[in-house]
């Protein structure tokens, strides 16, 4: 018996328990992530010669409060979800890594030859030559492999589903060549240099540590080089609350001009008090030389800076409402988050198609249902694609009709926070 033999025996007969741990224990998912882990199995036994295989996960992830306060050293609160991306992989013994993903097109890189290419910006070979060169010079062991990977975190999704495949790219090599010594926090650096070296966005971190580290966590990033990761031990399920997230259509393809003006506006705005980022500076400071910034840094930039500094501290008082099991003013915070994003750091529709406003149009929606009972608020980095909600169970039905009859059936999905991050599963 091969070991792929010995793995499609695993998730045939012993996969319960850590199916239940990923998804959930609803009979119809169970099933459904069988079948999709077999046929990976299969694919792989057509894409590669190697049988010495593992199985992996990477969860997407969701992100609770802190938007766009990582790329300025602030804080996020943030959870991996049961939507996760999955690979069958194999050493190769041939310097060379080779991927087959659905939907996008077969690619090698080859490991001797790691240099980044600005023509291969925004590619997944970008990505994963960052992450292969930056564990080289960190000293980690580099070598081929064979991978076929099936996305079940949806591109534009909200979710992060290019932090979940950089870190699931770092734990293949860690297990297979690192005796899986790559820590999570670590793994997350090292997917972030790629996406900012290599990839060509100057994302933050918050992304990459989630779908790393699992759970419901915070994250301080004050020194982003180590940032200080916390879990915060609260159950959800208990409230009566399902966290929904709506999909609205938008696509993120074109929006890397409008995600890098957030970083961009606020270190302007900490330039001129003489800081690298805002998180060196406080709200005070930023209110008492915004008269004769406005000309130079612009109005945006100021209201952007404004959102930062409240949205950093939001987060502290959010996991402080959690920590005391305050669940009323944490669900007030959500919408105070979602309010901040929308006024301030208007990153809820583009500014070059103000018709299409699916994001916004979400956002009213939910305030129509959910107003003094829920919460809702954007999700992940805004301009497009999907919102987050807190949804009493009373209303679940009624919520993700209203939505839905919009946005199409299958557009809402009621997650969950897993516990278990990154790493190797069967």
């Amino acid at each position: 018996m091969t070991e792929l033999d010995l793995l499609i025996h695993t998730i045939e007969h012993h996969s319960i328990s850590v199916f239940n741990e990923l998804y959930g224990n609803e009979s119809a998912k169970m099933q459904f992530q069988t079948n999709r882990y077999l046929a990976l199995i299969q694919k792989f036994q057509k894409f590669s010669q190697e049988r010495k295989a593992a199985l992996f996960t990477s969860p997407g992830r969701t992100e609770i409060g802190g938007n766009h306060t990582d790329h300025n050293y602030g804080r996020v609160l943030a959870g991996a979800v049961n939507l996760d991306n999955i690979a069958v992989a194999a050493p190769n013994n041939s310097g060379i890594i080779r991927i087959q993903s659905e939907d996008y097109p077969t690619f090698e890189v080859d490991l001797s030859s790691l240099a980044p290419d600005k023509k291969e910006q925004y590619t997944s070979v970008a990505l994963v030559k960052g992450i292969c060169a930056r564990m080289k010079e960190l000293g980690y062991t580099i070598e081929g492999f064979d991978a076929c990977i099936d996305g079940g975190v949806p591109k534009g999704s909200g979710l992060s589903s290019s932090a979940s495949f950089e870190v699931l790219i770092g734990v293949i090599l860690s297990e297979f060549f690192n005796n899986g010594r790559l820590d999570p926090v670590q793994n997350a650096i090292i997917g972030q240099y790629a996406e900012n070296h290599y990839f060509g966005k100057p994302c933050g971190l918050m992304d990459q540590t989630a779908c790393a580290m699992g759970g419901l966590i915070t994250i301080d990033f004050e020194d982003p080089a180590k940032p200080v990761v916390k879990k915060v031990d609260f159950d959800f399920v208990s409230t009566g609350f399902a966290l929904v997230i709506t999909n609205t259509g938008g696509n993120h393809a074109d929006l890397n001009d409008e995600y890098t003006s957030l970083p961009i506006d606020m270190k302007a705005v900490a330039a001129e008090l003489g800081a690298e980022v805002l998180r060196q500076v406080n709200l005070e400071q930023v209110l008492e030389i915004t008269p004769r910034i406005r000309d130079k840094v612009g109005d945006r930039a100021i209201l952007r800076a404004i959102h930062f500094q409240e949205e950093n501290q939001r987060v502290v008082d959010q996991v402080a409402a959690l920590e005391r099991n305050d669940f009323k003013a944490f669900l007030r915070m959500v919408t105070d988050s979602g309010f901040s994003s929308y006024m301030y750091n208007q990153n809820i529709f583009p500014v070059n198609n103000v018709r299409e406003q699916g994001v916004s149009l979400a956002l009213a929606l939910s305030h129509l249902v959910l107003n003094g009972v829920g919460a809702w608020r954007v999700h992940g980095g805004g301009f497009a694609g999907t919102i987050q909600a807190f949804v009493p169970q009373h209303l679940l039905d009624e919520y993700i009709g209203r939505l839905e009859y919009v946005f199409g059936k299958g557009s809402c999905q009621s997650l969950f926070i897993r516990n278990m991050g990154a790493g190797r599963t069967f």
